[in-house]
């Protein structure tokens, strides 16, 4: 019972936020007031930026506070996360996963191969950057990206 007591007693602890997103909110996304939902598209990558955003999801640096949550279908998404190059295979499911998304959508290219298909570029199975498949509006680059590289990407989205 002294341990409720104590819970009770003490209340909600955490850190405080970080200071607030650098650079400017992206023109379309002052639509979204504030909040997100995010589909991840992994067009080939090596997963190490799958690794990244999973931990940006996580506990620790709980991208959820900022207003982004993952959804399961593009129907719901309002910002497509995209790692890796396109492949050959992904290109068309690519296209067809953000025409899928509502207006407006936001595409964010996460990591360096997804930038300019970094270890990747000039492989036979590669289609090109995201940006040669679909139009980018934010990149995040980085091999892998940080999880905090990659939560200040989406607070640039969210404004918040």
């Amino acid at each position: 019972m002294n341990l409720l007591r104590k819970i009770r007693d003490t209340g909600r602890v955490a850190e405080p936020a970080p200071p607030g997103p650098e650079g400017e909110q992206l023109s379309a996304a002052r639509a979204f007031g504030g909040s997100v939902q995010v589909r991840c598209v992994d067009a080939g990558s090596c997963n190490g930026c799958e690794i990244e955003i999973a931990g940006a999801f996580g506990p620790v640096y709980d991208a959820e506070r900022y207003g982004a949550r993952l959804v399961a279908s593009p129907r719901h998404a309002d910002v497509a996360l995209v790692t890796g190059p396109v492949t050959r295979n992904m290109a068309e499911p690519l296209r067809r996963t953000v025409a899928a998304m509502p207006e407006p959508r936001l595409v964010v290219a996460v990591g360096d191969c997804a930038i300019d298909c970094g270890e990747f570029a000039g492989g036979y199975g590669v289609e090109g950057a995201v940006a040669d498949v679909v139009p980018v509006d934010l990149a995040v680059p980085g091999c892998p990206p940080r999880p905090d590289e990659i939560i200040a990407a989406l607070r640039r989205v969210t404004g918040r």
